[in-house]
């Protein structure tokens, strides 16, 4: 059974809509939703990661958003809720970035952060 999440779990900015609709596009698949996980470590203790998949897999939130839809699992959902995707782009070049209203810090690199009770996973900057 796939659970609905309302408000949503996750939201994405008007330019992450646009950049995930042509990245779905150009996999020529339009039954891809984006995938959005938190697994440990990372210099912070939790990392971000990504995904393209078909299908949510069973006890996933599935949020729906400008006709796109987000898959999280339960374990990630209690570090992202609330938490607003962006995509940005500059020298350091381009790609999608969390705003999580749960991280109470965050690694430079800014795909690991630290919600206050995950810093025994924090591993050294690469």
């Amino acid at each position: 059974m796939v659970a609905t999440v309302e408000p949503a779990l996750v939201t994405l900015t008007e330019k992450a809509v646009s950049e995930l609709r042509k990245i779905i596009a150009a996999e020529g698949s339009e039954a891809l939703g984006l995938r959005v996980f938190v697994s440990p470590g990372g210099c912070s203790g939790l990392s971000y990661g990504m995904s393209l998949e078909e299908q949510s897999d069973e006890g996933d939130f599935v949020v729906e958003q400008d006709g796109l839809r987000i898959f999280v699992d339960e374990f990630s959902a209690n570090y992202i809720k609330g938490s607003q995707i962006d995509y940005v782009s500059g020298l350091m070049g381009a790609g999608f970035t969390v705003h999580n209203p749960n991280a109470k810090r965050s690694c430079a690199c800014g795909q690991s952060f630290d919600t206050g009770n995950n810093a025994a996973t924090a591993q050294k900057c690469s």
